[in-house]
């Protein structure tokens, strides 16, 4: 990180980081119970185990998804969430957040069993999930948390950067 993305968060209020740790558990949950990741009576792996790097992609992807959501927490008096709602349409145009989306979609894959994906067992079959896929979860792990980490440097940096009007 920058030193323009650091300053954004240490100008973070308390409720901005209670927001980031909320969204991180959030998160956390929403990707390692269907997983099962974190160990559930509702889902399972289907005989293969949980891979040592599930664990540590599965927490990098909570914390950067928590810090990435808590940039959408508007800072003026209201302290709403979502939509600055000026009118100019910049809140449509967030490429940030879509990146910050497909990270948080590549993780869920990365981290997820091979065979229990429905998607790549069509494709693949079970054998080529094992074969094909799985050998490739560890980097779509990598790719999910580089643009996670992307995601989250532009959209800090941008809470600092002074904005260029037109005209």
């Amino acid at each position: 990180m920058d030193v323009l993305a650091l300053d954004a968060l240490r100008g973070w209020t308390t409720r901005r980081w209670g927001f980031a740790a909320s969204m991180a558990v959030v998160s956390a949950f929403a990707i390692g119970l269907p997983t099962d990741v974190i160990p559930n009576p509702v889902f399972g792996r289907q005989g293969t185990p949980v891979e040592p790097w599930a664990v540590p992609v599965l927490m990098i992807t909570a914390v950067l998804s928590g810090l990435l959501f808590a940039t959408y927490v508007q800072v003026g008096d209201t302290g709403d969430i979502g939509d600055t709602g000026d009118g100019t349409g910049a809140d449509a145009l967030d490429r940030p957040g879509r990146f910050g989306s497909l990270g948080g979609l590549l993780s869920f894959f990365a981290v997820g069993c091979p065979i229990c994906n429905k998607v790549v067992v069509i494709a693949l079959g079970t054998s080529g999930a094992l074969t094909w896929f799985a050998p490739v979860q560890p980097y779509l792990g990598v790719v999910a948390l580089g643009l996670l980490a992307w995601a989250l440097w532009v959209r800090l940096r941008g809470e600092i950067a002074c904005p260029v009007t037109a005209g």
